[in-house]
């Protein structure tokens, strides 16, 4: 899932992100933003490590790939707007 944020993408954007990422069971998180905040770079790293762990305890095989674009956000690529 592709989210896209202009401006500096907080702690309250990463949140939102996580909250439909959850929902949607999404595989790949890419966040593309102008800036990011340190904390919620740390939010997106959190979650993808939990559904690691959650899966390990369940035994079942699922993870979460984070990638972050930061500098750059492309107006003709389709993604979600923050």
């Amino acid at each position: 899932m592709l989210f896209k944020k202009k401006g500096l993408f907080t702690v309250g954007d990463a949140l939102k992100v996580i909250e439909i990422a959850s929902k949607e069971n999404a595989k790949e998180i890419i966040v593309m933003c102008d800036a990011i905040d340190e904390d919620a770079k740390r939010r997106l790293w959190d979650y993808a490590k939990g559904v690691e762990l959650m899966a390990d305890l369940t035994g079942e095989e699922r993870s979460v790939k984070v990638e972050i674009l930061e500098g750059y956000v492309s107006d003709k690529v389709k993604g979600i707007e923050l």
